[in-house]
């Protein structure tokens, strides 16, 4: 099967038709028309085998996770989802692996809306992904890393470190409990949770207005609330018992061992945001719609650092967060 054939196949005339695409595939370029008196945000993410995901990932989960970590990016910027382009980089044509992959990548883009409008398909040594998502939010109404400040209330929406717990499973790391191995149905939801996360695009939006600042927990809590600090010139305090765990998490290990995946284990794909007390009501109503749980974990301080404690007490993490590099 040569270039075109594959993208005729496996990606043309796919996904949800958005009506501001005036000219998609097919073409040197795609047009799109842009909603008056809304930003475009814009955001890219690259997945490499064997760095990012394991060669034997199900072809359907990394289509539809290739394309959701990239929606997550404009949740935490209060984003629409509009539109996306894929690079897809193949050592060959698997045509029963590129059924599963688009399979899996078109129910994301249908799920929320996006559309995809162009890319490109090369031959490499390893299978990449190169996702680039375009959205658009009111101008002036995004959410940013830079607005938090002494006082504001930290949240998170979900249950952390659900994920990495997920991906120890798959690579046999994780033998949960001393004499006890994870339930059937606690292993399911867990992996499950690697491979689909939930991009919180509606939460995101519903923030707009409320939220001082936000940001999608990719690398890990402590890490990811870093950048908002840094960003934002503060320190905060988290109280770690505060911390929401799942009952798949809470039943299949030990709590500090919990706390450790919650912390620092990544790819949750929640949304971590900042909160002044004045908004503290009107988060409670706009979440509600939104269909989202969220709760509070600790606070924004007018001195620098992370401090993180355990019913007052200090607690240490097992580790830092993923690096990239």
């Amino acid at each position: 099967m040569k270039e075109f054939q594959l993208i005729d196949q496996y990606f043309c005339g796919r996904g949800p038709q958005r009506r501001d695409v005036k000219h998609g595939i097919g073409d040197d370029c795609a047009l799109v028309q842009p909603s008056e008196n809304k930003q475009l945000a814009i955001s890219c993410d690259t997945l490499v085998e064997g760095v990012h995901f394991f060669a034997d990932m199900p072809a359907w989960a990394l289509g539809y996770k290739a394309l959701a970590v990239n929606l997550s990016d404009l949740a935490a910027m209060g984003a629409e989802p509009a539109w996306f382009t894929l690079g897809l980089s193949l050592p060959s044509v698997d045509e029963a692996w590129l059924a599963g992959f688009s399979e899996g990548l078109f129910e994301a883009a249908e799920y929320y809306g996006i559309a995809l409008i162009g890319g490109d398909t090369t031959q490499s040594p390893v299978k990449v992904i190169a996702v680039t998502v375009n959205g658009q939010v009111p101008e002036g109404k995004a959410l940013t890393r830079f607005g938090a400040r002494s006082g504001d209330w930290i949240y998170v929406t979900g249950t952390l470190g659900d994920s990495a717990l997920g991906l120890d499973l798959l690579r046999g790391r994780q033998q949960a409990q001393p004499n006890q191995k994870v339930a059937p149905e606690h292993s399911e939801f867990l992996i499950e949770r690697h491979y689909r996360p939930t991009p919180r695009v509606l939460a995101g939006q519903a923030l707009r207005g409320l939220a001082s600042a936000a940001i999608d927990l990719s690398d890990g809590l402590v890490s990811d609330i870093g950048h908002i600090l840094n960003a934002s010139n503060v320190g905060a305090t988290i109280e770690v018992d505060k911390l929401p765990l799942s009952a798949a998490m809470k039943e299949s290990v030990a709590l500090e061992e919990a706390l450790g995946y919650a912390l620092t284990g990544g790819e949750d794909y929640e949304l971590l945001f900042t909160v002044p007390e004045a908004q503290r009501g009107a988060l409670e109503i706009a979440l509600a719609h939104a269909g989202v749980k969220f709760v509070r974990i600790g606070q924004i301080s007018a001195g620098g650092g992370l401090k993180l404690s355990f019913n007052g007490q200090p607690f240490a993490p097992v580790n830092k967060g993923f690096e990239h590099f």
